[in-house]
C-alpha cells in the first residue's frame, strides 16, 4: 500500500504517479480543494445483545462444548479460499448487523459476489454499515459506492478526498494538490457479523486477495474471532463510524453521478448486471460454498485489540479538533474486576478488560496464557499508536521474535528496538517481500537501504520468492482453517500478511506493516492473542514458508547473497533475484529520493 496508488494501476502509470508524488513532496504542495459540508448524521453503535442472535448462541454453545474459561475464540484463516468462504458465511448467517471497515474494496468478480450477498442481507432486514477509506473511490471502484443507495445499507467514506471520481489516473494526480492528507489513510480491516464473529488482518476485498487472478495474487492472512474479543473490534468500528472524518457517501457523490460514470462505459443497467453475473460465474470463487461456522476449530484464549484513534488523521480544517492516540479497546459493558489481580490489570487500560474474558475462576491459578497477556499490557497500552505498541512488545521478548511484514521500512525507533532485542540475545527473523514480489517497488528501496545494517546486527532476513510454481499452494503458511496460499501455477506471488509471533506464546495479526507509514501516517488495528497453541501453529507454518518459498539474505565478504532453500533448484543469487534490469535501475535512481516516512 505504500504511496497509496490504486491496486491494478498498471506499471507505467504507477511509476508516473510515484514520480509525481515525489515531486509534490519536494515542492511541499498544499490543498486547494474543499470538502462539502457534513450533512446531519445519526450516530449508531454495535448490537448491544449479540448473545441473543443465532450466531451468538452458536458461539456460546461452542465455548461450552470446549469447556474453557475464556470467552474469546480464534482461528487463523489459511488461504484465499478460507478467507472468502468465511466472509460469505458471515454475511449469510447474520440476522441483525453487518459491519465492514476496509482500506480498499475493489469492483471485481469476487467482491461482486460478496456485495450481492450483502444486499440480500439488507433486504432480509439486517442493518449493514460499510466504512471505506476514500483513496480508491474513483474509476471502476467508485461503483462500490452505489451500496450507499441500497435500502438498509449505510455507507460512509473515511477521510474523503476532493477531485474527480471518473478516472483513477486523474484522481491520483489530483492528490498532488492535497498531498499530505492524501497520504494519511484509514488502513483498518474489519468484517463483523452480529457483533458475535469478526475477521481482521491484512486482506482487502478484491480478486487479488482471493487468489482469483491468473497472475499477481497476494499471500495474505486473517484471523477470525468469536465472542468477547469481537466486542472490542466493534468498539473500534463504532469509534471510526461516528467520527467527524466519516462522510456519508451521499454528501460526496450522488446516485445520478455514479450512474453517469457507469454510462460512460457505454453499458446499460441490464447489460451491466449481465456482465457482473457473467464475471461472478466465471470467477475462481464462483463455486466456493460458505464455510461451515459450526465446524470451526476455535482456539480459546485471552486477547486484546490495539486500535489507532481516528484522530491520528487530522480532520478537515473546518471540523473540531480530533482525539489522538491509540487505545487498547475493552468491552464497554465491563463490570468491576473480580479480584485484586484483575484490579491491577484493569488500571493498565483506558477501558477495563471484561473479567469474564480474562479472569480465572476464584480459587484457580491464573493460566499461562493470561500471565503472558498481563506481562505485556502496561507498556503496550501506553503507546500512542499501534506500531509503537508492537515495538513495546518487542522490548519484552525473552527468546524469539518472528515478524512478517510485506512493506518493511524501519525507522530509527524500530531499529533501536531491534538493537535492544539483539543485545539481549533474542533471535530475530523477518520475512518481507523481495523486489520482484513487491507490488510497491519504492517500498523495497526503503527496506534495501537498511538491509546490510540489519544483517550486521545478526537479524535473519528472508524475502519471498516472486515466481511460484505451486509450492506455495502445497504447504506453506497453513492456518487452522486451511492453507495460506499465494497463486497457483507459474504466476507472481506478493506477500501481504502482517504478523508477529513473540516467544512462541503471543501472536499479533493486524492491518499494520512494520514501516513508518503505518507508524506515523495510517490508522491501523491489531489483535493480540495470548495462546501458546496459536503461536506455535503460526510459527511452524511461517517457518515452512522460510524453508520452502523464500530467499535468505546473507552478508558475505563478497557482498550480499540470496541463498535458495535447501533442496530447491533456484540457485543462489548475488543481485535482487527475479527482478528485471530496468526495475533494479529504477530503484537505484529514484529510490534514494523517496523519504522513508512516505514509503
Amino acid at each position: 500500500m505504500p504511496f497509496l496508488l490504486p491496486a491494478r494501476f498498471g506499471r507505467a502509470r504507477r511509476r508516473l504517479a510515484l514520480y509525481g508524488l515525489l515531486c509534490a513532496s519536494a515542492l511541499g504542495l498544499t490543498a486547494c480543494g474543499s470538502l462539502p459540508p457534513m450533512p446531519p448524521r445519526t450516530a449508531s453503535t454495535a448490537l448491544a445483545a449479540p448473545q441473543a442472535t443465532p450466531l451468538g448462541q452458536m458461539v456460546q454453545n461452542q465455548r461450552q462444548a470446549a469447556g474453557t474459561r475464556y470467552t474469546s475464540g480464534f482461528t487463523l484463516l489459511g488461504g484465499a479460499q478460507a478467507a472468502f468462504t468465511s466472509r460469505l458465511a458471515l454475511v449469510q448467517a447474520a440476522t441483525q448487523t453487518l459491519d465492514l471497515q476496509y482500506y480498499a474494496i475493489h469492483a471485481d468478480a469476487s467482491t461482486a459476489r460478496l456485495l450481492e450477498a450483502l444486499v440480500q442481507a439488507a433486504q432480509r432486514g439486517v442493518r449493514v454499515r460499510v466504512l471505506l477509506d476514500d483513496f480508491h473511490g474513483a474509476g471502476k471502484n467508485a461503483q462500490v459506492m452505489r451500496l450507499a443507495f441500497v435500502p438498509g445499507i449505510e455507507m460512509r467514506m473515511f477521510n474523503p478526498l476532493t477531485g474527480p471520481r471518473g478516472s483513477t489516473m486523474l484522481r491520483a494526480l489530483s492528490t498532488l494538490t492535497d498531498f499530505q492528507r492524501a497520504q494519511q489513510r484509514m488502513h483498518n480491516k474489519l468484517f463483523i457479523a452480529d457483533n458475535s464473529i469478526g475477521i481482521t488482518g491484512g486482506r482487502n476485498l478484491g480478486d487479488a486477495y482471493f487468489d482469483a487472478l491468473d497472475s499477481d495474487n497476494f499471500i495474505d492472512l486473517d484471523v477470525m474471532a468469536a465472542g468477547a474479543a469481537v466486542r472490542q473490534l466493534s468498539a473500534s468500528f463504532d469509534r471510526y463510524w461516528n467520527d467527524a472524518r466519516a462522510y456519508p457517501v451521499s454528501a460526496l457523490v450522488s446516485e445520478r453521478e455514479l450512474l453517469r460514470l457507469r454510462l460512460r462505459a457505454r453499458t446499460s443497467e441490464d447489460h451491466e448486471q449481465a456482465l457482473v453475473q457473467a464475471a461472478i460465474a466465471s470467477s475462481k470463487t464462483a463455486e466456493l460454498q460458505p464455510m461451515d461456522l459450526r465446524a470451526v476449530p476455535w482456539i480459546w484464549a485471552p486477547a486484546l485489540v490495539l486500535a489507532d484513534a481516528p484522530g491520528k488523521i487530522p480532520p478537515p480544517p473546518e471540523d473540531a479538533p480530533p482525539d489522538t492516540g491509540s487505545a487498547a479497546v475493552g468491552d464497554t459493558a465491563a463490570t468491576p474486576p473480580a479480584d485484586a489481580e484483575d484490579s491491577h490489570a484493569s488500571q493498565l487500560l483506558p477501558i477495563r478488560l471484561p473479567p469474564t474474558q480474562e479472569a480465572a475462576p476464584r480459587g484457580q491459578p491464573t493460566s499461562p496464557n493470561r500471565q503472558a497477556l498481563r506481562q505485556v499490557l502496561a507498556p503496550v497500552v501506553g503507546q500512542d499508536n499501534v506500531v509503537s505498541g508492537l515495538l513495546a512488545l518487542i522490548d519484552q521478548a525473552s527468546s524469539d521474535i518472528l515478524i512478517v511484514s510485506p512493506y518493511f521500512v524501519p525507522g530509527d525507533d524500530m531499529k533501536q528496538a531491534f538493537t535492544r532485542a539483539r543485545a539481549r540475545g533474542i533471535r530475530l527473523r523477518i520475512l518481507t517481500n523481495s523486489l520482484a514480489s513487491n507490488d510497491a517497488p519504492l517500498a523495497h528501496a526503503g527496506y534495501a537501504r537498511h538491509r546490510l545494517a540489519l544483517l550486521q546486527q545478526g537479524i535473519e532476513l528472508y524475502e519471498l520468492r516472486s515466481l511460484q510454481d505451486g509450492r506455495v499452494g502445497t504447504g506453506t503458511l497453513r492456518g487452522t482453517a486451511g492453507t495460506i496460499t499465494g497463486s497457483q501455477g507459474q504466476s507472481r506471488a506478493m506477500l501481504h500478511s502482517k504478523m508477529l509471533v513473540l516467544d512462541h506464546k503471543l501472536t499479533v495479526v493486524g492491518s499494520m506493516n512494520l514501516d513508518m507509514r503505518s507508524q506515523l501516517q495510517n490508522t491501523e488495528i491489531a489483535l493480540l492473542i495470548a495462546s501458546r497453541q496459536l503461536a506455535q501453529e503460526a510459527t511452524a507454518n511461517i517457518e515452512a514458508t522460510l524453508q520452502e518459498a523464500a530467499w535468505r539474505v546473507e552478508d558475505t565478504p563478497h557482498g550480499l547473497v540470496w541463498r535458495a532453500p535447501a533442496g530447491s533448484d533456484w540457485g543462489d543469487r548475488r543481485s535482487e533475484p527475479d527482478a528485471s534490469l530496468p526495475l533494479r535501475l529504477m530503484i537505484q535512481l529514484i529510490g534514494p529520493l523517496a523519504p522513508d516516512h512516505l514509503l
